[in-house]
């Protein structure tokens, strides 16, 4: 009776394990592990190789690896192919490091705020809300149902296509848009 005691509630454990992670979206075709950093899950996700490059190249993985918590509105690889040809490529020449820098903590709020944080600082504020980002600039937030947007200093409008994805040090929320600061 023990061992089948034991057994049962081994099993049970192993599936409640099971569901916690299985309770974080999957980003570009990878599990995404909550007791993983921000780049720790990044680097696994085949959607976002374009914006891992970028952070290495602006020399920003030690400090997403770090407690935070950090919210990173993270830009899809097709995000970044929507900016004008060569920009991407520009922007990761290491004369160019402080600008992409600056574009890449526009990204990065530092808190944690997950979808229904941020809509009810939305309701708070009577339909929209500004988001100071680490990088200096201000987004506005909305939503309308469950669907968040982020409106840069340009008017760029990005959608949060996955929400909720929460890491060791925060939470990434998926964005098909790259945000950019008024230059």
């Amino acid at each position: 009776m023990r061992t089948v005691t034991s057994t049962l509630f081994a099993a049970a454990f192993t599936a409640l394990a099971g569901a916690a992670y299985a309770e974080n979206p999957m980003v570009g075709g990878a599990a995404m592990y909550p007791d993983k950093t921000i780049v720790e899950n990044a680097v696994n996700s085949k959607d976002h190789t374009t914006l891992v490059a970028a952070v290495k190249a602006a020399g920003l993985v030690e400090t997403l690896s770090g407690p935070g918590p950090f919210t990173v509105f993270a830009p899809t690889n097709e995000a970044f192919a929507a900016l004008p040809a060569g920009t991407v490529d520009n922007l990761l020449k290491p004369e160019n490091k402080d600008q992409l820098t600056r574009i890449l903590t526009c990204h990065v709020v530092g808190a944690k705020a997950m979808s229904a944080d941020i809509m009810k600082m939305v309701d708070d504020d009577e339909g929209e809300h500004p988001v100071k980002t680490v990088g200096g600039c201000t987004w506005t937030a909305k939503y309308e149902g469950d669907k968040i947007t982020v409106t840069d200093e340009n008017g760029t409008v990005a959608n949060v296509t996955i929400a909720n994805v929460e890491q060791s040090n925060g939470v990434i929320h998926v964005i098909d848009a790259v945000l950019l600061p008024k230059m």
